[in-house]
């Protein structure tokens, strides 16, 4: 990984308020303010062409402000010959300057060997090196007890395990349901040649760890093709066991079929954030929504082929009809990103807001959320990180990641 520059990095176009004095409203989620990142501001590879964007995913990497942060595929769509990477950025509140200060500290490629780079190219597919595909389309991202980055892949989908120089350690075991038997560069082609697995361009969006940093729980855009696919309501959470491999899957039910998932958080072992969205931006957008889900009761589906009834879609089921069937996670809505007092909604509203994570808490005690959007990599729109202050009795079972100790070194 590239060393630490310490100087400072002109990224923002602009930098909105922050740490507000006396704005602590005990009991009520406040927006504390938002960076605008330019979309055509560099990374730290600093490449012609190549910029910070596409943000699909934010996870701390310490207890002191330092972030990483996850692009996609790169422009296009899969258009190009991205190589895929992640970025360390510092960002601080600073109660005194009443700001959050943001600095990119590194950029670093992922690879499966020095001459093995992921890219998110749709030329790629079939390209591999030891068996592992080397097509990329990276959309969650989470730091293990090592210290290393578990980053889901939404092509396979499959969950990779890189170390801090961007080499893959290892790849996860995915159920053979949620896989596309015959994956296509063309999303129609592909949908036409798969009866089961992931619906094209909806994988695995949203990964999280447990705060004891035994389980990943990876979640799906959309429902699988044999569970309703873009039709459907029943969209799979897979969790990982990483000390015995085990594996369970529950149900989140989407308020509507038109919508997706794109991120998940861990709040406790039981407890998660979840975003679901629209995909519209500007003043077209209807639906930005953070809900609170909690897996305790939920019925384990892995013995379940589909979740919908033969000849049926899922949208078609009765609630009764599910319910005989499995007992989905129970959900609740925790924060609505359209609600008016956080002046969001509107022209500049984001179409895709992808990135979810908790940073260290506010000096008042409080803890801080952040989100990110993610731009597609276009030039003219730009990357925002959303800044929330969470009050401590809206959760009151938090429990924060605990991650190995931090080794000294300059390599973030």
């Amino acid at each position: 990984m590239n060393h630490i520059c310490h100087s400072s990095m002109r990224l923002l176009t602009s930098l909105a308020l922050l740490l507000v004095a006396g704005s602590t409203v005990h009991g009520e989620t406040t927006l504390l303010g938002l960076v605008t990142i330019a979309g055509d501001a560099p990374d730290r590879l600093g490449k012609p062409g190549e910029t910070l964007g596409g943000l699909s995913a934010i996870c701390p990497v310490d207890a002191e402000g330092r972030y990483v942060l996850l692009s996609d595929r790169g422009p296009g769509d899969g258009q190009s010959d991205y190589h895929c990477r992640v970025h360390v950025m510092e960002i601080q509140p600073k109660p005194r300057g009443k700001v959050l200060s943001t600095k990119l500290l590194s950029t670093t490629l992922l690879h499966d060997g020095p001459a093995e780079p992921f890219v998110g190219s749709l030329t790629a597919l079939g390209k591999s090196h030891n068996g592992t595909a080397l097509r990329l389309d990276p959309e969650g991202i989470c730091v293990g007890p090592r210290r290393t980055y578990f980053i889901s892949d939404e092509y396979g989908p499959c969950i990779h395990e890189f170390d801090r120089q961007g080499k893959r350690l290892r790849s996860l075991n995915v159920p053979d349901r949620f896989l596309a038997r015959a994956p296509a560069a063309d999303p129609d082609q592909e949908q036409a040649g798969n009866r089961r697995g992931r619906v094209p361009n909806r994988g695995l969006e949203g990964l999280t760890i447990t705060s004891d940093g035994s389980r990943l729980l990876a979640l799906m855009q959309s429902p699988l093709i044999q569970d309703g696919g873009r039709e459907g309501t029943s969209v799979r959470l897979l969790e990982i066991d990483l000390v015995h491999g085990s594996t369970r899957e529950f149900v989140y039910p989407l308020d509507s079929a038109k919508l997706g998932l794109n991120e998940i958080l861990a709040i406790n072992g039981h407890e998660f954030l979840v975003i679901e969205r629209d995909g519209k931006e500007g003043t077209k957008a209807k639906v930005k929504k953070l809900y609170q889900i909690d897996t305790s009761g939920a019925t384990d589906v892995s013995a379940i082929e589909s979740l919908s009834a033969p000849s049926l879609n899922a949208t078609s089921l009765t609630a009764d009809q599910k319910s005989a069937r499995f007992v989905p996670v129970r959900k609740k809505l925790f924060l609505d990103m359209l609600d008016p007092r956080f002046g969001l909604a509107g022209s500049n509203c984001p179409g895709k807001l992808e990135g979810l994570c908790f940073g260290p808490d506010l000096p008042d005690g409080r803890h801080l959320l952040l989100l990110t959007s993610d731009n597609d990599f276009q030039s003219t729109q730009p990357s925002r990180i959303y800044a929330f202050a969470i009050d401590r009795q809206d959760l009151p079972e938090f429990e924060r990641a605990r991650a190995a100790p931090a080794k000294p070194d300059n390599r973030d």
